[in-house]
């Protein structure tokens, strides 16, 4: 039998349970993707807390993103064989296993790893998504709170290919990350929209992807809440700042469109670090404690 991590109740890592489950057979539309490496992201932490509720059936599996080999095919799928690799964004969860079933799916180009193929996903859907939502245009002034995240170097690289001129807020330890990026870098903290006012004359939109508490000055600098749109801020509502989540109209072309600028090295992704998939609880903890700076990967192999 396959193996898996189980959410096996809501509460601490360790309700997560390496476990064996019965094989996923593909629905129509659908392929089974044999796992190679899955992402881990905040969001999974939410559900796994039982913050973020989903119907939990028994053997629920988290993961929003994995990348492997299709092995099986379901009724009416096309363009897509057995033994192609790719990436897919799940949006029903079931990225920590050794076999995954997937909707849509991007290709992954040799030149892409399979750690990269799995970071891709999520965090290039909200960054393409929020941008479009936030209607970017070249010439226009960004505001990146967290532009030193998986998110936010995705959005702080398209926007300044695009022309615009990014402002990215991170840690004083990503400075030079985020000058690498294109972005002019600024420090969190008491003083915030000071400091960017001394650094560009206007803020036109902001993204905030990091929910550290800095949307009243992300407001003030964009000249109320229309422009700006949050990504983990829960308290965004109360500044009339919209929170946006992911649906299936959001950036739907945003895996193919950046998986294509990731092969040709124009777009870079967080640093990475992999454990292997049954040690998922440690990767929770790990997150959960603040303990890692880099995108948390799960390998099956």
């Amino acid at each position: 039998m396959p193996k898996a991590v189980v959410l096996t109740q809501y509460g601490a890592p360790d309700v997560l349970a390496w476990r064996d489950v019965t094989m996923p057979e593909p629905g129509p539309g659908q392929v089974r993707i044999r796992v190679k490496a899955a992402g881990v992201g905040p969001t999974d932490l939410k559900i796994r807390r039982g913050e973020v509720r989903f119907a939990r059936p028994p053997d629920a599996v988290l993961g929003f993103e994995a990348a492997g080999i299709v092995d099986a095919l379901g009724p009416s799928v096309s363009g897509v064989e057995n033994g192609d690799e790719v990436a897919s964004l799940l949006p029903t969860l079931g990225g920590y296993g050794e076999y995954a079933l997937a909707s849509s799916w991007t290709a992954k180009p040799p030149k892409v790893s399979w750690a990269d193929a799995a970071a891709l996903p999520a965090s290039a859907e909200a960054a393409v998504g929020t941008l479009k939502q936030l209607g970017l245009a070249g010439g226009e002034t960004l505001l990146v709170l967290g532009a030193a995240g998986s998110v936010g170097m995705i959005a702080t690289q398209l926007a300044v290919s695009r022309g615009a001129t990014v402002v990215g807020v991170a840690a004083p330890r990503d400075h030079n990350l985020v000058s690498e990026l294109g972005a002019v870098p600024v420090s969190y903290g008491p003083g915030l929209a000071a400091r960017v006012r001394q650094l560009v004359p206007t803020v036109d939109a902001v993204l905030d992807a990091a929910g550290k508490g800095e949307l009243p000055d992300a407001v003030d600098l964009a000249g109320g809440p229309k422009r700006v749109i949050t990504l983990a801020d829960e308290h965004a509502a109360d500044l009339g700042v919209a929170f946006s989540e992911p649906t299936p109209d959001r950036a739907p072309e945003a895996v193919d469109q950046t998986m294509a600028l990731l092969a040709s090295g124009a777009l870079r992704l967080r640093r990475q670090r992999n454990l292997h998939m049954e040690h998922a609880a440690e990767a929770h903890r790990l997150l959960e404690n603040g303990e890692v700076h880099e995108k948390l990967i799960l390998n099956t192999s």
